[in-house]
Formats: structure tokens, C-alpha cells, sequence
């Protein structure tokens, strides 16, 4: 297996793990919050959805051969400077925290999908070349599959380990 397909297949994976156990909760779950905090798992996979759409322009970008085109989030703030990070998550809640569940589901599922339909469409060779994309600063592209595959073991881990206490709790 060569290393797009190692990347590819991992990915994969972390898709299927996270459609398993959403699929055993019920939305009743889904929407509590997880305390202490007030964020719910649906606010979790809203978070997850609008970082992806940053990571799915970045694919298509290099699949076009072009700059990303980004989607409009707060205006004057770039997302990806670490010390806005707090501020862009806030945001992210607020614009999709009144959403429906079924709706934010589709859209991440749809998401993640076409992330890895487009990844699979990109030449390991232009994954893997660190000059190919200037608009990566020197990084390969395999860095966006990697993020994004990094970003949703994060947020699966805090949530096995948050289910686990509440299962010790009862």
C-alpha cells in the first residue's frame, strides 16, 4: 500500500468509527450537552463540519490547480493564526450551534465524503511534494488528510473518554 492509500484508508476508518457510534445514540444524546461544558456532540460534529470545509477548499484548490478558495467566515481574522483559534471556534458555535442535527450530520457526512473523494483524485506525487502547492508554505498537501484526520481523533478520543465517566458516574 503506498502512502496515499495508508492515508486514505486511515481516514477511512475514522469516518466509519465516527458513523458507528452515531448511529448507536439517539438525538436526545446527540444534543445534550456535554458537560461541564455546553457544548453537545452535534455542536462537536458542527466544528469538525466548518473546519473541513477549509480542508476540502485546500483539496480542490490543488486538484484545480489553483488558490483555495476559502469559505467566508470572520471578517479580518485568519483562522489559521493559533491565536485566533479560540475566537474562530466561538464563531463556529454561534453560527451553527441553532442548527439541526440531521442537517449538520449531512453536511459533515457529505464532507467527509467528497474530502476523501477528492483526495483520491490527487496524484500521490503532488500529495507528497512539499514545493508543489506555494500556497502550503512548503508543506505537502498529504498535511491537509493528516490535520483532518488528527483533528477527528482529538474530538473522538475527548468523547469516548467524556462517555466513559458518565458511564462510571451511573
Amino acid at each position: 500500500m503506498n502512502m496515499k492509500e495508508h492515508i486514505l484508508s486511515a481516514l477511512r476508518e475514522q469516518f466509519n468509527r465516527w458513523e458507528d457510534m452515531l448511529a448507536g445514540m439517539s438525538e436526545e444524546q446527540i444534543t445534550a450537552p456535554l458537560l461541564p461544558s455546553d457544548w453537545s456532540l452535534k455542536d462537536v460534529m458542527a466544528h469538525l463540519m466548518a473546519w473541513q470545509q477549509r480542508s476540502i477548499a485546500r483539496m480542490e484548490a490543488a486538484l484545480r490547480d489553483r488558490e483555495p478558495d476559502f469559505p467566508e467566515w470572520l471578517p479580518g481574522v485568519d483562522p489559521d493564526a493559533e491565536d485566533t483559534t479560540d475566537q474562530t471556534n466561538a464563531w463556529i458555535y454561534e453560527t451553527y450551534r441553532d442548527q439541526p442535527w440531521a442537517r449538520v450530520h449531512q453536511v459533515w457526512r457529505e464532507g467527509f465524503l467528497r474530502f476523501l473523494e477528492t483526495g483520491e483524485e490527487i496524484a500521490e506525487r503532488d500529495l507528497l511534494d512539499s514545493s508543489r502547492y506555494p500556497w502550503l508554505g512548503g508543506l505537502p498537501l498529504a498535511i491537509i488528510l493528516l490535520a483532518s484526520y488528527d483533528h477527528h481523533q482529538e474530538h473522538y478520543e475527548k468523547l469516548l473518554a467524556w462517555l466513559q465517566e458518565q458511564g462510571e458516574k451511573k
